[in-house]
C-alpha cells in the first residue's frame, strides 16, 4: 500500500467495481437501471471500469476503496472476479484499496478463499450485501468466514438499512430489505470483538438501531455513503459531531453517487471544524493502518 496520505484529500471507503475487465456486470440490467433510477443517476455512465475508478479519484486527489459484491448463488450471475480488483490496486496502489467479497453461503469455501486474498493478494476487507445475499448477518453459518476475517485482521463491511438495487421494480425485484437491520451486526459484534465492522449507509429505516450499535461495540464503525449528506438524519449529524466522531467515515457509493457530489453537500452540513477532517480522511487511515498524514493514523 502505497498511498501518501499527505497528498490526498479524502478516503473514500464504499465504491464499487461492477464490471469486469471482460465486461461482464454483476447484476442483470433491471437491477441497475432500478438503482440508476433511485439515485437519479444515467445509467449509461454508471459502470467504469477499475483503471477508470483509479483515475476518476486520482484526478480529485483521493484514495478509494473498492470492491465486487458476490451474489452468485442468489442472482446466478457472477461478481466481478475479487483477485481482479486486487490486480487492479497492485497496479494503481497510490489511489485503490482492495476489499473482496465471498457470499457467505460458501462456507468453509470461502474461509479458504478469504485466507488466500489477504496473504496472496492483501485485500484489506470483505464487503457483505444481507439483503443481495439472502443472509442475516447473524447466521450461524456464515461465522465460518468471520472467524477466518477476525483472524485475518480484515475489516467486514456490512450493507445495512434500505437499498437501491430493485427499488420501484415489481416485489423490489424480490430483494428483502430485512437482512439488512443493523441489529443484526451487533450479535456479530459481540461474537468477533477482534473484527473491525462498518456498517454502511444511513441505515433508513434504523437509524438509531444502527447508533446504538456504534455507541455500544467500540470496533464499529459507519460509513456514510449512499446518501447525499443534505437527507442525513439529525441523530446521525449529532452523533457524528460528538460520541462518534473518530468512528464515522465517508464513503459515496461511486459510480451510482459520485465522491465530488457528496463533498460538495457535505460542505453544508453542520459538522465542527475539527471533525470534518477526522470522517473525511484520517478515521478511515486509523482503520486501514494507513501510515502518515495526520498524525494519529
Amino acid at each position: 500500500m502505497s498511498i501518501d496520505l499527505d497528498s490526498v484529500t479524502a478516503i473514500d471507503v464504499h465504491t464499487h467495481a461492477e464490471v469486469s475487465a471482460e465486461g461482464r456486470q454483476s447484476l442483470d440490467d433491471s437491477l441497475h437501471d432500478a438503482s440508476s433510477a433511485y439515485f437519479g443517476t444515467d445509467a449509461a455512465h454508471r459502470k467504469p471500469s477499475l483503471p477508470e475508478i483509479a483515475a476518476h479519484y486520482r484526478e480529485r486527489r483521493m484514495a478509494a476503496v473498492v470492491f465486487p459484491v458476490d451474489t452468485e448463488s442468489t442472482t446466478g450471475l457472477p461478481a466481478v472476479p475479487n483477485e481482479e480488483v486486487a490486480q487492479a490496486a497492485a497496479e494503481h496502489p497510490d489511489v485503490l484499496i482492495p476489499f473482496a467479497s465471498i457470499d457467505p453461503a460458501k462456507g468453509r469455501l470461502g474461509a479458504r478463499q478469504a485466507r488466500r486474498l489477504v496473504t496472496e493478494y492483501g485485500v484489506r476487507g470483505f464487503k457483505f450485501h444481507p439483503s443481495l445475499q439472502e443472509f442475516f448477518p447473524n447466521d450461524r453459518s456464515a461465522y465460518v468466514l468471520y472467524e477466518a476475517l477476525e483472524e485475518l485482521g480484515a475489516v467486514a463491511l456490512f450493507h445495512t438499512g434500505q437499498t437501491g438495487i430493485g427499488a420501484g421494480t415489481p416485489g423490489g425485484g424480490g430483494i428483502r430489505l430485512k437482512y439488512s437491520n443493523p441489529l443484526y451486526v451487533d450479535d456479530v459484534a459481540a461474537d468477533f470483538p477482534g473484527m473491525p465492522i462498518i456498517m454502511a449507509h444511513p441505515s433508513f429505516p434504523w437509524q438509531d438501531e444502527a447508533l446504538s450499535v456504534a455507541v455500544h461495540k467500540p470496533q464499529v464503525y459507519i460509513d456514510l455513503s449512499g446518501w447525499s449528506p443534505k437527507y442525513f438524519p439529525p441523530q446521525l449529524v449529532r452523533y457524528a459531531n460528538s460520541l462518534l466522531q473518530d468512528r464515522v467515515l465517508f464513503g459515496s457509493d461511486y459510480p451510482v453517487l459520485s465522491p465530488e457530489r457528496w463533498l460538495a453537500d457535505f460542505e453544508r452540513l453542520d459538522i465542527k471544524p475539527e471533525v470534518r477532517p477526522k470522517i473525511l480522511k484520517h478515521n478511515a487511515a486509523r482503520l486501514l493502518g494507513l501510515k502518515g498524514g495526520g498524525g494519529d493514523a
